[in-house]
């Protein structure tokens, strides 16, 4: 036998010795006034334990229960535990057909979200990242540290590859080369299946490898456009394109050994496809150990402990008596722990003079005994017999506050109070208390058959149709009332309107009298202007006249003068043009030739770079330039060689 845990007894048995070594050598108290002599004449023998013998049975429990804590245990033999895991690459396809919306939020976030499930599902295995789209890059090694390997697939997108298109057999040959010395490879692969109708080359390197597929496809069959991060859509020969999920990848999950799944919106597909790899997939021993198997003992000491409990406080002597009258002790049991019962011992006073001022008619100070008995012991008897008193002082709200209060378990005692429940609500009137009189007596009638109650409820039903006929003809009284006060008020409006009309007839007329005398004014005015401007006018143009006179004559002179001087400047001036025509003739001929050479570099270069955009879309040309231009560094790693970009014109740009 061994303890599991021996530091119990190290650390808690010598102070229990201590403890009970000064309880058992300590003496009486009445040992210091009487000898032992004395002491056995005075004491009754009672055939009980001695307080020694006590408290040597208190020592040996507590050392029971402190080898109980120790964990005494008997070695059975060693268990050998082993750890089995199975090493699956998640294949993700980042290719641009993956950002179409036909599922939410797009293919690749969807992808994605079912990777991360699949990694906190599969918390055992071994789980690597490849993403492909025309190459494959290894984003992961197969990693027991799931934390890290969802770290860098949340980074992930469509702008880490820089090519378009979709190669599966690139993306085999990387799982190939990075899971080595294993007899079997397992892939989940999540993409849309790309464009390729045969597969038949996968399928046989897949074959060839011991490679199983297993395949979740996104996306849907209808299909969708493929939106770029700045709002266009991918376009091949001006036209937008629509990517569609390709099933056919089906053959090569079936054909290598896997199962195709279709992904949805939830997390059932990637919960099927763990379940499935689960199965077939042959898990390999990553670890083993030994772990000791016990047979529990500590159960032997607890019970003998509590059987010597059992013992020590079942022969305690009786040293003291106490006399406790039995009433008290009664009344203590009944009134004083039973927390339901809350009324006082003399409660049944205030009960008779209750019902003695209700005999006698003196219902308010019957209602105050009955209410406060009630509140202090929550009897329905009270409360029903409380409603009764406020009743008969024709206080109805109160009454029915005590009689929803009250509760029997008496068919014939809840109908009663059902029907004084009706009562109340009809004294109290109004068409609601009626509608809840006509049910307080329906629920009366239901325990118990009446004949007062039936003819009260008739007579209720009757008044509760009265005050509805009474109410009609007052809203009738009330429409005729408000329809005689709309017609006045529209006649009124009326007459209004045309005061109205006639005023603003009225204003119009006067200021349009204004404005013909205004008008009138302003003509005289304006003929007198006109007349004094032509008068002014004249005058102007004689004296122009007078002026161009004496400049013609000047003018005249000055030609003169100028011919003669123009002939003498002549003959320098065409000499002075013929050298300068001929120097510029040169010049121009120099330009020609440079302009020429400029032309033709510039149709060189704008050749080149139409060759480029035949070769790749618009989405690509950017991603093209953004990965030259971009200085971070990729943690991407491609396993398998460079593939020659072949000019395909059927090829999508995806």
């Amino acid at each position: 036998m061994s303890f599991l845990h021996p530091e119990f007894l190290y650390y808690m048995l010598p102070p229990l010795f201590i403890l009970f070594g000064l309880l058992l050598t300590q003496k009486e108290a009445q040992a210091t006034f009487f000898s032992s002599e004395v002491m056995d004449r005075l004491r009754v023998s009672a055939n009980t334990l001695t307080l020694k013998a006590r408290n040597a049975l208190f020592l040996i429990i507590g050392i029971l229960i402190v080898i109980a804590l120790a964990g005494p245990v008997i070695k059975e033999g060693k268990i050998e535990i082993k750890a089995k895991s199975a090493d699956i690459m998640i294949a993700l396809d980042i290719s641009d057909s993956m950002l179409a919306t036909d599922v939410y939020p797009n293919r690749l976030k969807l992808a994605k979200q079912k990777a991360l499930e699949f990694l906190r599902l599969a918390a055992n295995d071994r789980i690597g990242i490849i993403a492909f789209a025309k190459n494959s890059y290894l984003v992961s090694p197969l990693s027991f540290d799931h934390e890290a390997v969802a770290f860098l697939l949340k980074n992930l997108d469509t702008n880490s590859i820089t090519e378009k298109g979709t190669d599966l057999m690139s993306m085999l040959e990387v799982v190939n080369r990075s899971i080595k010395n294993e007899s079997r490879r397992y892939i989940l692969l999540l993409s849309d299946g790309g464009d390729d109708s045969d597969f038949s080359k996968e399928i046989a390197y897949a074959k060839e490898h011991n490679i199983t597929v297993f395949v979740l496809g996104i996306g849907t069959t209808k299909g969708a456009p493929i939106k770029l991060p700045n709002g266009e859509f991918i376009k091949q020969n001006g036209k937008i394109i629509i990517t569609k999920l390709n099933e056919k990848i089906a053959d090569l999950a079936t054909n290598t050994g896997g199962v195709y799944i279709r992904g949805v919106n939830s997390n059932s597909d990637i919960k099927a496809m763990l379940h499935e790899i689960e199965a077939k997939t042959k898990k390999k021993a990553m670890k083993s150990e030994e772990i000791e198997k016990y047979i529990p003992l500590f159960y032997y000491p607890v019970g003998l402990a509590l059987l010597l409990l059992l013992l020590a406080t079942s022969s305690m002597s009786k040293r003291k008596s106490v006399h406790v009258p039995s009433m008290f002790m009664l009344g203590v049991l009944i009134f004083g722990f039973a927390p339901a019962a809350k009324a006082g011992l003399l409660d049944f006073v205030d009960l008779q003079e209750a019902q003695k001022a209700y005999k006698n008619q003196d219902y308010e100070t019957s209602a105050k005994y009955f209410d406060n008995y009630a509140k202090k012991s929550e009897s329905g008897e009270a409360y029903y017999n409380a409603g009764n008193a406020f009743y008969k002082q024709k206080n109805y709200k109160k009454a029915l506050q005590n009689y929803k209060k009250a509760t029997f378990e008496n068919r014939s005692d809840r109908a009663k109070n059902f029907a004084n429940m009706g009562n109340a609500y009809a004294k109290l009137g109004g068409e609601k208390n009626l509608q809840e009189a006509i049910k307080s007596y329906e629920d009366s009638l239901k325990l118990q058959e009446d004949k007062e109650i039936r003819q009260n409820l008739e007579a209720v039903k009757k008044a509760l149709q009265k005050k509805k006929e009474q109410q009609k003809k007052k809203n009738k009284k009330n429409q005729q009332n408000k329809e005689n006060q709309q017609n006045k008020e529209k006649k009124n409006s009326k007459d209004q309107k045309k005061q109205q009309d006639q005023n603003k007839q009225n204003k119009q007329n006067k200021q349009q009298d204004q404005k013909n005398k205004d008008q009138q004014k302003q003509d005289s005015q304006d003929k007198q202007q006109k007349q004094q401007n032509k008068q002014e006018q004249n005058n102007k143009e004689k004296n122009q006249e007078r002026k161009s006179q004496k400049q013609s004559d000047e003018e005249k002179k000055n030609q003169e003068q100028n011919t003669q001087d123009q002939n003498k400047s002549k003959e320098s001036k065409e000499e002075k043009k013929k050298k300068a025509e001929k120097s510029f003739q040169k010049l121009k001929s120099q330009k020609e030739k440079e302009n020429s050479k400029k032309r033709e570099k510039k149709a060189l270069s704008q050749a080149a770079v139409k060759d480029m955009k035949d070769k790749m879309s618009d989405a690509e040309e950017k991603k093209w330039l953004k990965a030259l231009n971009s200085q971070q560094n990729s943690y991407l790693y491609r396993l398998n060689k460079q593939k020659a970009m072949k000019e395909d014109l059927n090829e999508k740009p995806w």
